[in-house]
């Protein structure tokens, strides 16, 4: 009677696998027949969570799927060696072999079912799960037989490495995360590039029963069927006894990680540029992101309930934006978090004074030496008054940007033009808001009078730093590199950075001179009326930051100015950064006068609110005939010192004054010849300026002639 039985069970198990041969074969048969009409669909892999990536193409933040999943593309080579190797070991040994059924699991399977009378175990390979994540069907007989069909399809299609990026990036772990990044992300708080064995144990279990096994509801179920897949490692050889030992002591994690949520509001800004796309890339350094932001949680605790801050960090290298504050909270109604403080028109305050400073340098109207006068003055109808309500008397150009005087700015805007500056602002790309009761450009401008947002003014300091040149900010590097745009000159530039460098630093931040390695930060603040916006700028050789503090809804903030709230933020936001690659180059431009107010010619001594700028005086100009800019000059030598070197100018106005490297020659050279004795071989720089204050320079070499 056994013999019987045993050879009855013997045939049944031969009749199952020629019937599982038969309907490989039948598949076969079926998927060259079928494989041209009826292609595998592969959208849900390719419809994957919009993210947005920072420079080294990590996400900073994703956003879910149109069906409310987060789904993350994910590929062989991004995933721990470790975490594939399991996978396959427990859900499909024989992948790398098989067509995309395996006929031994489905003739085993088949035994154990006309054997047991139920199924005992499955014959999925990770194709015929792969093809039922990409199209979802009901299991069902017919359904596994579609299955099956589909694995074929797939395999004669792609490659296993591609199949395995598909099973990676759709799999199920757990409410609404598809994929192995997204479940890593959510359960571990990290990458899945790295894991440990008991991570990867339970990533690989996971997908079986995603509602059933979630760490954070059935941590028992969990930690069970990790175990078990841990268990089966080592009796295949993957894991050592001792490595298993370890996993298991390993704790679940009790909780879902958020993933990753920086620079939301370049996020939200570069999809609506790109909706379509999938990938949108910036140039963000994530450290520096996560640190300014950080800084600005910590900071706000300073601030009213209703007050928030932004912030924009420069490369001057190529304008690339590496961190993006649109809020201090993006998450605090209070603070109206979700709006993009960075693109905001506000009141800039005192913010444009550098620039009205500017154009009185290339107008040769002032030298940051000049005298002007702090006093009560008229404009027509308008009165300023400084911040605090007093005067200053007379006092230098330095001194009065440095101080952020009010009434010296505006009599230097008056004399280069409120228009000229809104409209060289507007060539230069950067053009000015206004308001509905100031809609033309007046003497108010220079103290906050028109609208400007924190990229705009973070673009304007980006083009100080780097000689007047003003290009737009690159926040990704598919934003084309566009060409520069001249608005202020490079002396002017030179001039603004070394007052601008040499201010006091606000409170309780130390000066330059008592730090071992000191940072050189041209800086400047801005107020705007009521109290409204606090405003700080700042470059140093390498970068350029700006801040914003206020409120979004533009009520006043009192006893927040720029000096007080905002200037301290960016200096705490400088030394996040790190030292300046690039180091000032110790010659100034070429019209750059380094000279003491006495030594300044009589016109540039004292500024007088009614001169006429000098571009428009019809002033002759002035240039340097001889020696050629540029040139290598032999001297021939006489009794070993070198022979004078004549020099000659023409054009300007009488008497001129002559230097050579920075100092003044004697009093014969306040005529258009002049003589000059070197003390040796090398580079010089001569200088010549005029009564009016033209100058022109030349760079020669100078040689001993044989």
């Amino acid at each position: 009677m056994l013999n019987l039985f045993s050879t009855g069970l013997f045939a049944a198990h031969r009749r199952s696998i020629y019937i599982g041969l038969a309907l490989i074969g039948l598949l076969i048969l079926t998927r060259l027949a079928l494989d041209r009409l009826n292609q595998p669909l592969l959208d849900r892999a390719q419809h994957t969570s919009a993210r947005t990536l920072d420079s080294q193409g990590r996400i900073l933040r994703g956003f879910s799927t149109a069906q409310g999943t987060w789904r993350l593309p994910a590929r062989v080579a991004e995933v721990d060696p470790l975490y594939v190797q399991m996978l396959l070991a427990y859900e499909d040994q024989r992948f790398a072999t098989h067509p995309g059924v395996d006929p031994l699991a489905v003739s085993r399977a088949l035994g154990q079912w006309l054997t047991h009378g139920r199924i005992v175990s499955g014959a999925s390979t990770l194709t015929m799960q792969t093809a039922r994540l990409l199209e979802p069907h009901p299991r069902t007989l017919a359904g596994k037989f579609g299955e099956m069909l589909r694995a074929l399809q797939l395999e004669r299609r792609h490659s296993k490495d591609e199949i395995l990026d598909f099973y990676l990036t759709l799999a199920p772990y757990g409410g609404n995360l598809e994929g192995v990044r997204a479940a890593a992300l959510a359960w571990f708080g990290k990458e899945p590039i790295r894991l440990t064995a008991a991570e990867a144990a339970l990533l690989v279990v996971l997908p079986q029963a995603p509602s059933r096994l979630r760490p954070d509801r059935f941590p028992d179920r969990a930690r069970a069927a990790r175990d078990k897949v841990l268990a089966r490692m080592a009796q295949l050889g993957v894991l050592s006894e001792r490595q298993v030992a370890e996993a298991r002591q390993e704790p679940l994690p009790m909780r879902r990680h958020s993933l990753p949520f920086l620079a939301p509001h370049l996020a939200d800004r570069l999809r609506k540029l790109r909706p379509e796309a999938t990938d949108h890339r910036t140039f963000i350094d994530r450290s520096l992101q996560q640190n300014l932001e950080t800084l600005a949680r910590q900071q706000q605790s300073g601030l009213e309930p209703h007050s928030s801050m932004a912030a924009l960090v420069v490369a001057h290298r190529d304008r690339r934006v590496l961190a993006y504050l649109g809020a201090s909270d993006f998450f605090d109604p209070r603070r109206a978090g979700q709006v993009d403080m960075t693109r905001a028109i506000r009141s800039p305050g005192s913010a444009l004074k550098p620039l009205v400073y500017g154009f009185g340098f290339d107008d040769l109207l002032i030298h940051p030496e000049t005298l002007l006068d702090d006093a009560p003055t008229r404009f027509g109808h308008y009165s300023p008054t400084n911040f605090y309500n007093t005067f200053a008397g007379q006092l230098t150009v330095r001194e009065a940007l440095q101080q952020s005087l009010n009434i010296p700015a505006v009599a230097v805007l008056k004399q280069v033009g409120p228009g000229r500056v809104a409209a060289r602002l507007r060539e230069a790309g950067l053009p000015l808001h206004w308001s509905a009761s100031h809609p033309q450009p007046g003497l108010p401008l220079v103290l906050g009078g028109v609208g400007m947002t924190l990229e705009e003014l973070t673009t304007l300091y980006a083009g100080i730093a780097t000689g007047g040149q003003i290009a737009p900010l690159r926040f990704s590097p598919d934003d084309p590199e566009e060409p520069d745009r001249s608005l202020l000159s490079d002396t002017a530039c030179w001039y603004l950075s070394e007052i601008l460098r040499s201010a006091p630093p606000p409170q309780n931040i130390p000066t330059a001179g008592s730090l071992a390695r000191p940072r050189a930060i041209a800086y400047k603040t801005g107020t705007s009326y009521g109290f409204r916006d606090a405003w700080a700028l700042g470059f140093d050789d390498d970068y350029t930051v700006g801040i914003w503090v206020g409120r979004p809804d533009g009520s006043p903030s009192p006893g927040h100015y720029g000096r007080n709230t905002a200037a301290p933020l960016l200096f705490r936001v400088f030394d996040l950064l790190p030292e300046p690659v690039a180091r000032r180059s110790a010659a100034p431009p070429a019209g750059v006068l380094q000279v003491s107010r006495e030594q300044l010619p009589e016109r540039l001594r004292y500024f007088h609110p009614n001169r006429v700028a000098l571009h428009v005086a019809g002033v002759p100009p002035l240039s340097i005939t001889f020696p050629v800019a540029g040139s290598t000059v032999e001297l021939p030598a006489q009794g070993g010192a070198l022979a004078e070197l004549p020099l000659a100018a023409k054009g300007g106005v009488k008497p001129l004054r002559w230097l050579v490297n920075g100092q003044p020659l004697a009093a014969v050279g306040w005529r258009r010849e002049a003589f000059w004795l070197p003390d040796g071989e090398g580079l010089a720089r001569i200088t010549v300026l005029d009564q009016v204050g033209q100058t022109a320079s030349a760079e020669v070499w100078i040689s001993r002639g044989n």
